[in-house]
């Protein structure tokens, strides 16, 4: 019996405890990071026999058990209870938004593709802060944002004959994620993870049944939404190998997200930001191991250019030591 208590102890500390430990936070972060992209690997390999509105209502509904489960367990019903559930739901949507972009491209583009994408957010927050935080945005930011953006054009090659609109959508996942960030340091600074990671599990879930109430399936489908199968067309055949996929991905995604916060909670997120950028070379490498693709000189380059800008705008961003640090932009 002192056993079990000392091990819900010790993952409750994880959750919930406070205390600055670097060394421990860019292990987390590193960690969580690998999981996310590794995630992110069985989604592209399962986008074939399931649509996306069928995925996400499965993973959510695995995602608040698991909730349900962590809460009893380990740390307590109150967690999961937001503080002001106005801001919860709007970071929430924002974070919703994100995803089904992010996702929706996961077919069509390689990981590394995707990934380059979704990380513009810094830059697209750094932007964004003038107006919504009323922070100031001064000539090195707009450089880097400058140099994310010649990255960004590196990869997405919009003058040539690989250039496709769907390109487009881990941008758009950028800038709801970007929002959602933003959300997250006006609104959400004293939600718990447990809290946030239920409001999107609850907002996904919601989408994802509208969506399949929308789309049909596959044996009604016509052939323009079967051409767009993962995006167009609602419940696929459910099979046991499908299902245990998608529940290592509700896994992977809960239990990284929970590192995610317990990594900003014990570093200054400045400090963490190169770190951030792991997730570009783990999305690289499941590329290459899964599907054997190798990003271009270009594609590299640009990459480089989004990082390289990410890490300057985030260390050149840090808050003062007596403003209290943002609550971590869990839900990824």
């Amino acid at each position: 019996m002192s056993q079990p208590h000392g091990l819900r102890a010790t993952i409750a500390r994880a959750i919930v405890s406070e205390g600055d430990n670097p060394s421990l936070a860019a292990g987390l972060m590193v960690t969580a990071l690998a999981l996310l992209s590794f995630q992110d690997a069985i989604i592209k390999l399962t986008s074939d026999w399931l649509s996306i509105w069928q995925f996400q209502t499965v993973r959510s509904l695995i995602n608040i058990s698991l909730l349900l489960a962590t809460a009893a367990l380990v740390a307590g019903w109150r967690q999961l209870v937001p503080r002001h559930i106005g801001a919860v739901i709007l970071r929430s949507a924002f974070l919703v938004g994100a995803m089904l972009c992010f996702f929706s491209g996961v077919p069509f583009l390689s990981l590394a593709e995707i990934a380059a994408g979704l990380y513009l957010f810094p830059l697209i927050v750094a932007l964004l802060s003038r107006f919504v935080l009323g922070e100031t945005v001064g000539p090195d930011r707009l450089t880097a944002v400058a140099a994310g953006f010649i990255g960004s054009m590196l990869i997405l090659k919009p003058a040539t004959d690989d250039f496709q609109m769907v390109s487009l959508l881990p941008v758009a996942a950028a800038f709801f994620y970007a929002c959602m960030v933003l959300t997250t340091r006006k609104l959400c600074r004293g939600e718990s993870p447990l809290a946030l990671a239920s409001g999107v599990a609850i907002a996904f879930l919601s989408v994802g049944l509208i969506g399949l109430a929308i789309f049909p399936a596959p044996s009604e489908a016509s052939a323009q939404n079967l051409q767009w199968s993962y995006l167009m067309t609602g419940w696929h055949p459910l099979s046991l190998v499908l299902f245990a996929a998608i529940a290592t991905c509700s896994l992977l995604n809960l239990v990284a997200n929970i590192l995610l916060a317990r990594a900003y909670q014990t570093a200054e997120s400045s400090w963490l930001a190169p770190y951030d950028y792991s997730y570009l070379v783990f999305a690289a490498v499941w590329g290459y191991v899964l599907w054997g693709t190798i990003p271009d000189p270009l594609t590299l380059c640009g990459m480089a250019l989004i990082a390289g800008a990410g890490i300057f705008v985030a260390t050149r961003g840090a808050a003062p030591a007596d403003q209290p640090a943002p609550t971590p932009p869990t839900g990824r």
